[in-house]
């Protein structure tokens, strides 16, 4: 008499681990946050520290760069160090994201939204 609702049982296990991985991608998205990066250039430098999900938190320059006659130089030692610890940043993100996806079993490559 009930044996159409067999299928109930799994939609329920679905809606279930749905909301699990919800949670999950939550608390990664969370943890991002909290984890920083650092891209450097010029040998050190010039240091550009972001959270892994690309928000720049500090900079750090070495005052024996400051020279009025470098300053085009100082201004492409920030702005590569910017870029270092955005990329940086983009692949600790994707490496979290991988670990999240792999440890429920999901396929290594599948994007989830974010």
């Amino acid at each position: 008499m009930l044996k159409g609702l067999g299928g109930l049982g799994d939609m329920a296990k679905m809606m279930k681990s749905a909301q699990e991985m919800q949670a999950k991608v939550t608390q990664l998205q969370e943890d991002l946050a909290a984890m920083t990066v650092t891209g450097e250039s010029g040998a050190g430098l010039v240091k550009a520290t972001a959270t892994a999900k690309g928000e720049l938190t500090a900079l750090d320059i070495d005052p024996s760069i400051f020279n009025g006659d470098d300053k085009e130089v100082v201004e492409d030692l920030i702005l590569a160090a910017i870029k270092d610890a955005q990329i940086k940043a983009s692949e600790k993100s994707q490496s979290e994201m991988q670990k999240l996806t792999e440890g429920m079993g999901l396929p290594a490559d599948m994007k989830l939204p974010f």
